[in-house]
């Protein structure tokens, strides 16, 4: 049995830790509320554009247009999305399993793969399968903004309009409720108006805070549209992109923070655990070592005797 000044070295080193684990519990609990509400503030403009799209796609020039017509030629380009740092749990493994199960099961192979990593367990995964990287994005802040996303959708819109991709998927975490998280695989070239509702639909949660949101959609407006509707199509259709690679990143940073809130519970509550293990060991080690004592003693005492 281990002696007294160990076992309490180790209690107070679980004890320190599970200090630990609790306040980062805490922090990402508040993160995870921040993305969600980020998510749903944005929830509104994202609708106000799928209704404009929706006036729009009745044109005949809308079928033809680069980013809506498909292509049986091109390179397939992937968005992938992960956390930057671990403590997690299963976070990042289910959307990697994704994107192997796609890579692999790819007819035209990964040379025909054009990958656009974002977070560091992306960019680590893409250089250990010596993937085709186009563009990397780590450090992402929480407070991410439209231009930000800019930087990625630029460089998708160029490829679709110059015909060197056919399609462009985005691979991320879907945030259900703050003990689910989905991977997901979506496309987002070319637009899809069924994928694009599915997006803006999911933004709601199932459970938790923010389930019993009510849906305030409204019927379709009645626009008019100046110089033309084939004119807007240029304009309208890059910020739908945007807005909704933004919905995904987001939804990631509600699912990486609430992810690891449970976790650092899960952390903190085995910590917990192990503590009172350790005390039980403790007493038991003292007990022995007092029981110990009063025999000598006693043995003492018969020997003078």
């Amino acid at each position: 049995m281990a002696g007294l000044k160990e076992i309490k070295n180790k209690i107070n080193s679980v004890k320190k830790t599970r200090k630990v684990t609790r306040a980062m519990e805490a922090v990402s609990a508040v993160k995870m509320r921040k993305s969600q509400e980020r998510a749903l503030s944005l929830r509104e403009y994202a609708r106000s554009a799928l209704r404009i799209l929706g006036q729009i796609s009745a044109i005949k020039e809308f079928g033809t247009h680069p980013l809506v017509k498909k292509r049986s030629s091109g390179m397939v380009a992937i968005l992938l999305i992960t956390s930057d740092k671990g403590l997690a749990g299963s976070l990042n493994s289910g959307v990697i399993k994704i994107a192997e199960n796609f890579a692999n099961n790819f007819k035209g192979g990964t040379g025909e793969l054009i990958w656009f990593c974002v977070g560091k367990r992306a960019v680590e995964w893409a250089g250990r399968r010596k993937m085709n990287v186009y563009g990397d994005f780590t450090n992402m802040s929480d407070d991410v903004t439209e231009e930000e996303i800019n930087e990625i959708t630029r460089d998708l819109l160029d490829m679709q309009y110059s015909g060197k991709i056919r399609e462009a998927h985005v691979i991320y975490t879907n945030f259900k409720s703050t003990f689910e998280q989905e991977p997901i695989m979506r496309r987002i070239l070319p637009i899809s108006e069924n994928e694009i509702k599915e997006i803006v639909a999911n933004i709601i949660p199932e459970r938790g805070k923010y389930a019993d949101l009510a849906d305030n959609e409204t019927s379709p407006a009645s626009y008019k549209i100046e110089p033309s509707k084939s004119h807007l199509l240029n304009d309208v259709l890059p910020i739908l992109i945007n807005i909704f690679v933004l919905h995904t990143i987001l939804e990631n940073k509600a699912s990486e923070h609430s992810a690891r809130m449970v976790a650092m519970k899960n952390a903190s509550d085995k910590a917990g655990e192990i503590a009172q293990t350790l005390k039980r060991e403790f007493n038991k080690a003292r007990q022995a070592a007092i029981t110990a004592e009063i025999s000598e003693i006693t043995s003492g005492l018969e020997a003078m005797k």
